[in-house]
């Protein structure tokens, strides 16, 4: 019997969320049309297995979802709700900023918030600029908060299994265009440790630094740039906060040069951070500028061709990689 299959994404999160709740009767979920798997299934037969008391639906308002988990969680149960579209997190900031993020400081340690919020980002769906976008740094701008972004769906699983165990809220950001991409994973997925990096391929003379989809689009690049002797070496940071900045400065103090990749808008991206943390504590083992790459400052178009334009990917990271080896192609 082999010990790994194929899977999803989109499978492998609502596999994780199950097995919780099967070791776990403090483990519930709530959230919009969670009960019929939402919309991409990430949901899907948990409701069939554990009954509407432990799957709810919810009206159409994320404050509330978000407003029940905190009191839930508080209350010593272990709510998983999602968000719909991370573009409606903001109607939900209230209840995650400042009560999920902050009870237990302000209760000096008397009150735990062990509460997941997913939610889904990312463009290339011809959603247009309402349900397109990529929110994660306003959420690594919150003390309290933990955030992880996983790529793939092992780290989907093995993240979420961490997240569920974790006693503080933890806000995981998935990716809507990766949640069907099949891929190869064990048949029993070991959870994931929160804040550790994941060098997926090495190399010896650039660092690329990316989130999320990018980190797809950043592996392709590297093949490429391979077939010209150039040897990129790719690091998906998995989670964001904590960010695992002790990964990265031992890859850059190798490679010399940096480059950070997302899909959110590079103005205000949390690459921005990447770069200012490896600029302060790594300047020395830098040979040139760290390069971004991100999207461009402005509303996500609706359009095909347009978005396709608009989103970043491959060819972006291979200029960056050649821009900071100083080379043009």
């Amino acid at each position: 019997m082999s010990d790994t299959h194929e899977t999803t994404y989109a499978a492998a999160v609502a596999g994780a969320i199950g097995d919780a709740m099967r070791v776990d009767p403090s483990v519930f979920v709530i959230g919009e049309d969670v009960t019929a798997g939402g919309p991409f299934t990430t949901t899907a037969g948990l409701a069939d297995e554990f009954g509407i008391e432990r799957v709810l639906d919810t009206p159409i308002s994320e404050a509330t979802i978000c407003g029940i988990a905190v009191g839930a969680a508080q209350s010593g149960l272990r709510p998983v709700l999602e968000i719909m579209y991370i573009d409606f997190i903001t109607l939900a900031l209230d209840q995650l900023v400042n009560q999920a993020a902050k009870a237990h400081f302000m209760s000096g340690g008397q009150l735990t918030v062990p509460m997941v919020l997913r939610t889904q980002g990312g463009a290339g769906h011809r959603s247009g600029a309402q349900h397109s976008q990529s929110m994660e740094s306003w959420l690594t701008h919150v003390p309290g908060l933990t955030v992880v972004m996983p790529s793939r769906a092992v780290d989907a699983a093995g993240l979420l299994a961490s997240a569920i165990a974790d006693p503080g809220p933890v806000v995981v950001v998935e990716n809507k265009t990766l949640y069907f991409r099949k891929e190869t994973v064990p048949v029993h997925i070991e959870p994931v440790p929160i804040g550790k990096a994941a060098i997926l391929r090495p190399g010896r003379d650039v660092t690329v630094v990316a989130l999320s989809r990018l980190v797809h689009e950043a592996l392709a690049a590297a093949e490429e740039l391979a077939a010209e002797g150039i040897e990129v070496e790719v690091i998906d940071p998995r989670t964001l906060v904590p960010l695992d900045l002790e990964t990265i400065l031992e890859s850059v103090g190798r490679t010399n040069r940096l480059v950070v990749a997302h899909e959110a808008v590079q103005h205000g991206g949390f690459g921005a951070e990447i770069a200012a943390a490896v600029q302060h504590a790594g300047f020395d083992d830098l040979d040139a500028p760290i390069e971004r790459v991100g999207a461009p400052f402005q509303p996500i178009p609706v359009s095909p061709p347009l978005e396709d334009a608009y989103l970043p990917g491959a060819a972006e990271v291979r200029a960056a990689v050649l821009a900071t080896l100083g080379r043009s192609g």
